[in-house]
């Protein structure tokens, strides 16, 4: 199964709940679009750095390790709407800008630690877009950001296979299996269910 597949049975299993879920799960290319997302090297670093805090390496490689910046491009440029577009655009300039505010640097100049806190302030700050986002408004930017990396992340290889308890094929039905705090969460491959 190519990538692609997973990510669409992925989206399928989780309801549709990504933003360009509609474009993809049609296995379409959004037309239409005044233009394409071209990101700079450094902007795709920004990228891979704010998957990287959200999904950090640990005994697993974490986000930056499948390349999650060029996912994310590749998603906004295939599935967003250009209002969507523009918002995770702006977004891009407004973790910069945050960091800024907050520690008089750039996002990329920032420790780890520091990263964490940032980006838990801009995902506060989401929550509270969200409780009070008006109809047919635009999502958060940071929402596109976080929705982004966990696709990307967990229909990547590493993410199905070094993240998750990986089932090739899987054997009998087991409705009570015994679970250890901490365990990994299980993936059957999406082709077990058609």
């Amino acid at each position: 199964m190519n990538r692609r597949d997973a990510i669409k049975r992925l989206t399928l299993l989780m309801g549709g709940a990504v933003i360009g879920a509609d474009t993809f799960l049609k296995g379409e290319v959004l037309t239409g679009k005044q233009a394409k997302l071209d990101l700079t090297a450094q902007e795709l670093s920004l990228l891979d750095e704010i998957g990287e805090t959200i999904i950090p390496a640990t005994h697993t490689p974490g986000a930056k390790a499948v390349q999650i910046g060029a996912f994310m491009k590749m998603m906004v440029n295939e599935c967003y709407d250009d209002a969507n577009q523009a918002v995770f655009q702006a977004g891009l300039v407004e973790v910069d800008a945050a960091a800024q505010r907050q520690f008089g640097k750039i996002f990329l100049q920032l420790s780890p630690g520091d990263r964490t806190t940032l980006l838990n302030a801009i995902d506060a700050e989401e929550k509270k877009y969200r409780a009070q986002l008006p109809a047919g408004a635009p999502a958060h930017y940071f929402r596109l950001m976080k929705q982004l990396t966990l696709l990307g992340y967990f229909s990547s290889e590493i993410g199905c296979t070094q993240a998750l308890r990986y089932v090739e094929v899987p054997g009998a039905f087991r409705g009570s299996e015994p679970y250890k705090k901490g365990d990994r969460a299980w993936f059957v491959s999406p082709n077990h269910f058609i």
